[in-house]
């Protein structure tokens, strides 16, 4: 092991490593990450769902209703645990109506579904989300993932930056 390269600055010592030798770590760590979260989505329980009901959402139906009755509670009770109204939750089924994130928050938690399996059909939501807004970036499954996700994209943007600057 060759002997390592360190300065002083503001009272804190520091070691310098050739870029190259930067990057591989930088790349390690977002590897760990990504190792990580799928530790974390194996550890959760699966839950496996009937062909019908998959197929119910493939076809495009709306996936609080389709999640309603597999579970088989009847609106008034749904409406109940997400503390929203009947009629609300009926406009929100016949996609009269878009719901918050919040109120989706409650449906998903009442449902015992993840929040991401509220989201409406692509082709609907395509359709429906002007391209560039909010509602069409990526959304992780787990809070941490999000940060994770934003972590790596800026890191390769840097190298990307870096990369250029160099050759």
């Amino acid at each position: 092991m060759s002997e390592r390269e360190t300065i002083e600055r503001d009272g804190r010592r520091l070691v310098l490593v050739p870029e190259e030798t930067l990057d591989r770590l930088e790349e390690a760590a977002e590897d760990l990450d990504d190792i990580r979260a799928y530790d974390r989505a194996k550890a959760k329980p699966q839950e496996f769902v009937p062909a019908a009901i998959a197929d119910r959402l493939i076809a495009g139906e709306r996936p609080v209703k389709v999640w309603r009755e597999y579970r088989g509670m009847t609106q008034k009770r749904l409406a109940d645990a997400a503390d929203i109204s009947k009629p609300y939750l009926s406009q929100i089924e016949n996609g009269l109506r878009d719901a918050s994130i919040g109120v989706l928050r409650e449906l998903a938690a009442a449902l015992k579904v993840d929040l991401d399996d509220l989201s409406p059909p692509p082709a609907e939501s395509a359709a429906k989300v002007p391209k560039g807004s909010a509602r069409t970036r990526v959304r992780a499954r787990n809070p941490d993932d999000a940060g994770r996700v934003k972590r790596r994209r800026a890191a390769a943007a840097k190298r990307r930056k870096a990369k250029a600057a160099r050759g």
